[in-house]
């Protein structure tokens, strides 16, 4: 029997096990996901789509729509940066304190939003640690943007470390190695070698930063102050539209986080689609020929 037989035999259950387990699958995506989503566009979209567009139109609703995109805005460059760093660091060097530092980078993973939200207000706020020195010089962080902007960067901080320093471990330092040998300097070695190795995953990791940061709810409504048309995000005037009985409203602006995530999705299936394509023609390379075969004089002159 040849070893593909073998393996078909192994992996191979009965045909009303397989059944089973696909209709469970299918019956759970279609309660939790499926329903939940369009239950969100209908009944966004219940009175008309005269009703939808004015809900979308409303000054509280437009401020929260450009407060949650100039958040990400800041937000998500500033994890670029501090991420590809962490990462770099993590995965290329030994030294000590390593293991406490990635611990570091999983800390708003293991951390409730609400909790961390309530140490900047510890931190930043009127009877907090740098309160009354703030207040003298009339800066505002807690209930105003900067504080909104603080605790969105903590809470979406991992996401782009998390994707990238896996796969720079995987890719070692050979590469790297080999570029400083033919006399690249730290930036042409970043840009020409690492960059080009983990570009899919910094798009997958930015991805995943953008919609969570667009998403926060917990962190950013203890430091927000909920105040209407200045800190209120998308996420908290859904909440007081629809504290406030106004379902239509709150459903309309909800269906905008909802093509957020279908967005994302598409993203995500995309890029991971091409990453899995350019490994596949990487191991198909002969032996001699290997991935990066631009020549040294081309890359570093």
């Amino acid at each position: 029997m040849s070893a593909g037989a073998r393996k078909r035999i192994a992996t191979t259950e009965s045909p009303w096990v397989r059944n089973t387990l696909i209709g469970v699958a299918l019956v759970f995506v279609l309660l939790f996901l499926v329903l939940p989503l369009a239950a969100v566009f209908t009944e966004a979209l219940r009175k008309g789509f005269g009703a939808y567009l004015e809900a979308l139109r409303e000054p509280d609703a437009w401020a929260a729509i450009r407060l949650t995109l100039i958040t990400a805005a800041i937000a998500v460059p500033l994890n670029l940066v501090f991420g590809v760093a962490a990462a770099w660091c993590i995965a290329k060097y030994e030294f000590r304190g390593k293991a406490f530092l990635t611990t570091l980078v999983d800390l708003p993973f293991s951390v409730s939003p609400v909790v961390a939200g309530l140490i900047y207000v510890l931190v930043f706020g009127a009877q907090g640690w740098f309160g009354p020195w703030l207040a003298a010089h009339d800066i505002k962080i807690v209930f105003a943007v900067p504080g909104i902007v603080l605790a969105t960067i903590f809470v979406t901080f991992p996401f782009i470390a998390r994707e990238l320093i896996p796969l720079m471990q995987a890719q070692g330092n050979d590469e790297e190695q080999a570029a400083i040998v033919l006399g690249a300097t730290g930036w042409q070695t970043f840009r020409y070698v690492t960059l080009p190795n983990i570009k899919w995953g910094l798009i997958y990791g930015v991805i995943l930063c953008n919609a969570r940061a667009m998403g926060e709810f917990g962190a950013v409504s203890v430091v927000s102050g909920h105040i209407r048309g200045q800190t209120n995000t998308m996420p908290l005037h859904v909440e007081i539209l629809y504290n406030e009985y106004q379902s239509v409203a709150a459903f309309a602006v909800a269906s905008l986080l909802a093509l957020l995530a279908l967005v994302t999705l598409v993203i995500k299936s995309v890029a991971e689609w091409k990453q899995e394509r350019e490994m596949k023609a990487a191991n198909a390379l002969p032996p001699e020929q290997p991935r990066a075969a631009i020549p040294a004089q081309e890359k570093f002159a």
